[in-house]
């Protein structure tokens, strides 16, 4: 939200809002917001939170994926002072996604992708254990069609913290197994041992983490990274529809 840099009543569409964990507070910052998203599982929770926090009158939900036609069933063309994805660019294809963002927006627009490896690893214990992740190289896609594009985009990088907490070494192995897909599946015991030397107690065990579930009896000792690029540009396309 720093980094979108908004003005004072600036509306904004923010594509694949999920439940509204942006949406709302910027709606409570007094800006008018088209939260769209392709899940109307998440429009219902989001459906929830505006009806918790009174901002009917704030926020527009809006059923929306990347590759609908937006000419048929997206905001019409400048609709919004601020065009914004969240980490939620998941289409094959990029450039037309970049483009529908362009035309939607009148002042900025912005992307968050990830910048280093999937958000699903932790690239920590993924290199203790000698097994090969694949980084995504999206962040770079997207700015080479920008600039392909005509726009001028500039790149943030920042890192967001998680902490992984399980009950028992055993539900720690199987919590982490799930990142041993595509050739490591044969790391499983090399997982187990880690997992076993690296487990500490969790002092906020039972509280809320941040999906609100409560957290676990154990962590691991370091905090899992994960880099992202945030791509801001100026719109290029035409006010013309």
């Amino acid at each position: 939200m720093k980094l979108l840099a908004l003005e004072p009543g600036e509306s904004v569409l923010d594509m694949g809002c999920g439940a509204g964990s942006i949406a709302i507070p910027l709606a409570q910052a007094g800006h008018p917001v088209i939260a769209a998203d392709f899940s109307p599982a998440m429009l219902g929770t989001l459906d929830a939170g505006i009806e918790y926090y009174g901002l009917e009158d704030r926020i527009t939900p809006l059923e929306l994926a990347w590759d609908d036609d937006w000419d048929l069933v997206g905001p019409v063309a400048k609709a919004v002072d601020v065009a914004f994805a969240s980490r939620s660019v998941t289409t094959t294809n990029l450039k037309d996604a970049l483009a529908k963002l362009d035309r939607t927006a009148r002042r900025r627009c912005a992307v968050t992708m990830v910048a280093n490896s999937s958000p699903r690893y932790d690239l920590h214990l993924m290199n203790a254990i000698g097994a090969s992740v694949t980084c995504s190289n999206g962040f770079v896609y997207a700015f080479n069609i920008l600039i392909q594009m005509g726009a001028l985009p500039q790149v943030t990088y920042f890192e967001s913290p998680r902490r992984d907490t399980f009950d028992s070494l055993e539900a720690g192995v199987a919590d982490f197994s799930r990142m041993l897909e595509h050739g490591n599946e044969d790391k499983i015991d090399r997982l187990r041992v880690y997992v076993a030397q690296h487990m500490i107690e969790n002092p906020h065990a039972g509280e809320p983490g941040s999906k609100g579930v409560p957290q676990g009896r154990y962590m691991l000792d370091h905090v899992r990274k994960v880099r992202w690029a945030f791509i801001a540009w100026e719109p290029v396309s035409s006010s013309r529809p």
